[in-house]
């Protein structure tokens, strides 16, 4: 019953990325080039600044969930650099396709944090915050290897619009502030937006027959993101007896699909891009079956 309820929470969103494969050739590949860039420059990034800045934030809750999502981040890393020997002799194509194992999806966790019983919405924006600059050192890191400019590098880093947001929403729920309502009702409006697109414009670029390409090295780092990671994750919050809100939020956030996005900051490198966009398609068409378990067994687990 918890499963269906899950999954019934979830459909609406996997539905959001069928519109945007029935819809694809209505606009041309310039036009949905144009729809990601809008939400990477500002809708996702207003989400993510209205989602860590509406709750007051508590310095224990930086140090506690913090360490968490970068040590999650670091366990895929390593365990998706075991897909090497098995993947492309180059390493700048390897590490475009390596940083799908850590990447995140994060329109897709703010839409599955809601099913939650506990909607523990400003634990995963605290989570994110703290994630996004991580997971993009690694990945812009691992890319840049022998390519040279390493400040180039850092720049890209440090203006990266995620990281930017979700450090000012950070400071703001810290600072216990609360922002004048004239001017949150536009970024609520906005951030309003971001999901619906952005699912909606996976599905018009996502490649739909991934699942046939799916191979050894490919394998390799789709589980580790859909199982490996997210059963650790588990293990370990198990273990160690973690709040129910904080151990159901670090699972849901261990079992995302990797990041929508990856393919391009792959090409931005040279990487193979093609590689990475698979890899993406792979993780999102698969989640849609593995993604409902592991909220699941979180709830059960967790929350019961």
């Amino acid at each position: 019953m918890v499963f269906v309820t899950i999954l019934l929470g979830l459909m609406p969103s996997f539905l959001m990325v069928c519109l945007g494969g029935l819809i694809r050739k209505r606009l041309s590949v310039n036009a949905w080039q144009g729809l990601d860039r809008l939400n990477f420059e500002i809708l996702f990034p207003t989400l993510i600044f209205v989602a860590a800045s509406s709750r007051p934030i508590a310095v224990v809750d930086i140090v506690r969930i913090g360490p968490a999502v970068w040590a999650i981040l670091t366990a895929s890393l390593c365990m998706g650099y075991l897909a090497r020997r098995f993947g492309p002799k180059r390493f700048t194509d390897f590490a475009g396709a390596w940083q799908t194992a850590w990447r995140f999806n994060t329109a897709l966790g703010f839409v599955a944090v809601e099913t939650l019983s506990l909607h523990p919405v400003g634990i995963l924006a605290v989570a994110v915050g703290m994630a996004i600059p991580m997971a993009n050192l690694f990945a812009v890191t691992a890319l840049s290897r022998g390519s040279g400019n390493l400040r180039q590098t850092l720049l890209r880093i440090v203006t990266n619009p995620f990281l930017v947001a979700s450090i000012l929403g950070v400071i703001v729920g810290l600072s216990g502030l609360t922002i004048p309502a004239p001017i949150m009702a536009p970024l609520e409006m906005l951030a309003q937006a971001a999901i619906p697109v952005a699912l909606i414009s996976v599905g018009a670029t996502m490649n739909w027959g991934a699942l046939a390409r799916l191979d050894l090295f490919s394998g390799i780092l789709v589980s580790t993101k859909l199982v490996l990671t997210p059963a650790l994750v588990v293990t370990v919050c198990i273990a160690l007896d973690v709040a129910p809100a904080l151990a159901a939020t670090l699972t849901l956030f261990a079992a995302l699909p990797t990041a929508s996005a990856a393919h391009v900051l792959a090409a931005g490198f040279g990487a193979d891009r093609e590689l990475s966009a698979t890899l993406v398609a792979q993780t999102t068409l698969l989640a849609a079956a593995t993604l409902p378990l592991w909220i699941t067994l979180a709830e059960l687990l967790f929350t019961a």
